[in-house]
């Protein structure tokens, strides 16, 4: 009797949920990291995670501290220390200058920022331009948000870089935020400092607010990264959003910082007060650290993604996929359209049949339909055998 009225309950337990919430779709990526959880054999090219440990000596100040007992809270903003640093590395990196008492909010990885932005930012209505393909949760956090997310599509000819065409067709008098993810995710495109110059024009033009996510900005092979808030005019209506995770490979220490107008920090200070009050301790001092004597480690590992980078970019297109040279980021996006299959279809076919995991473009949304994303973040072994099966599974098409 106990049971039977549990699993009448559990039918009916999602007229509790928002509507907002029931609407939103599952992760396309997260759908493919449950198929191959379920499989053996599988080579997977669709996590986009540093396949290097964390140095030893960040773990190791984690370690000691912890040893020490410093498990407290630390203040809301996040240690004085490593805002200091933040602000120092930003500085001297990217030449943006931001003064860390109150300009530098240390969270809980980049995805904590992005949302606390949004939620700073938006009253229901505005609209969120967004250029695609890029990251997958940009989208549902400015719905939660009560915002509307607007894509911008860009284009393999151009190298996926935004154009200022395209944004202008995109803005109207309810448009707020512009997102902007650059070098890219899942394309590993960049912009430079000239294809900024006419977006920022239009930014102040049409008096937008832009949140800058700039995780992969250590991760640039033949230019150095050009952060939008470094473009004159730009500093006070950008919040630049960056981590931990990729350059430093932290994912799993979730720590992340947004820097930006003492007014716009303020607001998201706020929000991060009653959520999740301050940044885990232990992974604070780990990111000092890794800031404080890691640049060598960082520089050693990103010359081994431009190794793997090249392998995989001649690797595609020697098996006939067409494939842009990314030039950010550890993600490869090659054309699937000569198969004549969907993004979806493709990725499922060669998890399938070739027992290689790849996440299909279509998930990234406008302008991803007809790619599929592969992270070169793994070891050069397994990349040769994973473009190999692919090479196999397109033959046999």
């Amino acid at each position: 009797m106990i049971e039977q009225k549990q699993d009448q309950g559990s039918k009916s337990m999602s007229q509790y949920l928002a509507p907002l919430v029931r609407e939103i779709a599952p992760s396309g990526i997260r759908k493919f990291f449950d198929l191959v959880s379920a499989s053996k054999d599988i080579i997977s090219l669709g996590v986009g995670e540093p396949d290097f440990s964390t140095p030893w000596h960040v773990r190791e100040a984690c370690v000691y501290s912890l040893e020490r007992g410093n498990t407290k809270y630390t203040p809301n903003s996040g240690l004085p220390e490593l805002r200091e640093a933040i602000a120092e590395y930003l500085y001297e990196s990217f030449h943006v200058p931001y003064e860390p008492k109150d300009e530098v909010l240390v969270t809980v990885g980049g995805s904590e920022a992005i949302d606390l932005a949004l939620r700073a930012l938006i009253t229901p209505g505005d609209e969120i331009l967004i250029p695609e393909p890029t990251y997958i949760s940009y989208s549902p956090i400015a719905m939660i948000s009560g915002g509307k997310p607007v894509g911008i599509e860009t284009f393999a000819k151009d190298q996926f870089k935004l154009k200022a065409e395209s944004l202008k067709a995109a803005i109207t008098q309810k448009s707020k935020v512009l997102i902007l993810c650059y070098p890219s995710n899942p394309t590993g495109g960049i912009m430079t400092y000239e294809d900024w110059l006419p977006i920022a024009k239009l930014v102040e033009e049409n008096d937008l607010i832009v949140i800058s996510d700039e995780i992969y900005a250590e991760l640039t092979y033949e230019h150095k990264h050009v952060s939008f808030a470094s473009i004159p005019g730009m500093r006070d209506r950008t919040i630049l959003v960056s981590g931990f995770s990729k350059a430093f490979a932290m994912t799993g220490w979730r720590m992340g910082y947004a820097c930006g107008h003492r007014e716009l920090i303020s607001a998201m200070l706020k929000i991060h007060q009653y959520t999740v009050m301050c940044a885990p301790s232990m992974g604070q001092v780990a990111a000092l650290e890794a800031l404080r004597n890691g640049l060598e480690e960082k520089d050693r590992m990103v010359e081994s993604y431009n190794q793997r980078r090249r392998l995989v970019v001649h690797g595609f297109r020697e098996i006939g996929l067409e494939c842009h040279e990314p030039q950010g980021a550890f993600y490869a996006f090659p054309s699937i359209q000569a198969t004549g299959m969907t993004s979806e279809e493709f990725a499922q076919r060669l998890l399938y049949e070739a027992k290689v995991a790849a996440v299909p473009g279509s998930v990234f949304g406008l302008g991803g339909e007809g790619f599929i994303r592969c992270s070169y973040a793994y070891s050069v072994n397994q990349l040769l055998e994973a473009i190999e099966r692919i090479g196999k599974f397109i033959n046999k098409l």
